[in-house]
C-alpha cells in the first residue's frame, strides 16, 4: 500500500514538474531571446537559400524572364526575409502600440507565404489543365482575384482593429487566417493530387517521370500538412490564449508552431526543387540525332 501511495504521488509530481519547467522557459527572458533569435537565424538561413537559388536560375536561364520558378524563389526570400527581421527584433514587435502592428508583422508574412505557396496550385493546375486540353487562361486570373480579396479583407480588420481593438474582432481575424490556411490545404489537396494521380496512370518507364512523380506527391503531402496544422492551432488559439502565438511569453510554442509550419516545409520544398532548369540551345546548335 506504501508503494501504491509513493508512485500515485510520483505521478502526480511529475505534470507539476513538466508544468513549472514549461513557465520557467516562458518566463525566462534569457530563453525568449534564444529562442526567438533562434528563429531569426533559422528564417534568415532558409532566406539566403531561395536567394542563391533564384541567382543561380537567373544564370541559368536570363533569357525567360520572370518565370514562376522564379517568382517562387524570389518571394520564398521576401517571406523569410520579412519573417528573420521580425523575430530579430522580437523585443520591439510585440510590445507595439497599437497592438494591431504587432498582428500586422506577424500575420502579413503568413499571407505571403499563402500567396508564394498557392504559386505551385497554379502551376500544377495549368499542368492538369493542358494535359486534359481544358482551358488555362483564367487560371491566374482567378489566382489574382483570390489572393486580392484575402489581402482586401484582411486590411479591412486590420483597420477596424486599429480603430476599436476588440476581442470579437481579434477572433474574427484569426478564424479568417484559419480559413484562409485551410484553403491552400484543399487546393494542394485537389490539384497537387490530381497531378500525382495522372502522372502515375502513365507508365513510368523514365527515370525524370518517376522523379517528377516523386516531387509532386512529396511537395503536396508537406505543404497541405503545413497548412492544416497552421488552421488547427490558428483556430485553437482563438479560442484557447493560453495557445496564443502574439505574445512575447510563449516562445517555446512560437518555436514549434513557425518551424512546423513555415521554416521547415520551405526548406524541404526548396531542397524537393532544387533542380535547376535546362540550358537554352543556340540556335546555332544543331544536336546530333
Amino acid at each position: 500500500m506504501k508503494m501504491g501511495r509513493i508512485e500515485i504521488m510520483q505521478m502526480d509530481l511529475m505534470p507539476r514538474a513538466l508544468s513549472s519547467w514549461w513557465d520557467e522557459i516562458n518566463e525566462s527572458t534569457e530563453w525568449q531571446d534564444g529562442i526567438f533569435y533562434t528563429l531569426c537565424a533559422a528564417y534568415a538561413l532558409v532566406s539566403c537559400v531561395a536567394l542563391i537559388q533564384l541567382i543561380r536560375i537567373e544564370l541559368r536561364v536570363p533569357e525567360y524572364g520572370w518565370t514562376t520558378q522564379k517568382v517562387f524563389h524570389l518571394m520564398n526570400f521576401i517571406v523569410n526575409g520579412v519573417r528573420a527581421i521580425v523575430f530579430g527584433f522580437h523585443n520591439q514587435v510585440f510590445i507595439l502600440h497599437p497592438k494591431v502592428l504587432t498582428s500586422v508583422l506577424l500575420d502579413l508574412p503568413g499571407l505571403l507565404f499563402f500567396s508564394t505557396y498557392t504559386l505551385l496550385v497554379l502551376f500544377w493546375a495549368e499542368i492538369y489543365h493542358q494535359a486534359r486540353s481544358l482551358p488555362t487562361d483564367k487560371l491566374r486570373i482567378f489566382y489574382v482575384l483570390v489572393n486580392g480579396a484575402i489581402y482586401f479583407i484582411q486590411v479591412c480588420i486590420w483597420l477596424y482593429l486599429w480603430i476599436d481593438d476588440n476581442s470579437v474582432l481579434e477572433f474574427i481575424g484569426k478564424i479568417f487566417i484559419a480559413v484562409v490556411s485551410f484553403i491552400a490545404a484543399l487546393g494542394f489537396l485537389l490539384y497537387g493530387g490530381r497531378l500525382f494521380f495522372m502522372l502515375r496512370r502513365f507508365p513510368i518507364e523514365s527515370k525524370g517521370r518517376r522523379k517528377k512523380l516523386h516531387e509532386v506527391g512529396s511537395v503536396t503531402a508537406i505543404c497541405f500538412t503545413c497548412f492544416l496544422i497552421r488552421c488547427f492551432v490558428v483556430v485553437l488559439s482563438a479560442f484557447d490564449t493560453d495557445a496564443s502565438l502574439d505574445v512575447l511569453d510563449h516562445p517555446i510554442l512560437n518555436l514549434i508552431y513557425y518551424m512546423l509550419v513555415e521554416i521547415l516545409p520551405s526548406a524541404l520544398v526548396l531542397y524537393i526543387l532544387r533542380k535547376l532548369p535546362p540550358k537554352r540551345i543556340s540556335a546555332q546548335y544543331h544536336p546530333i540525332r
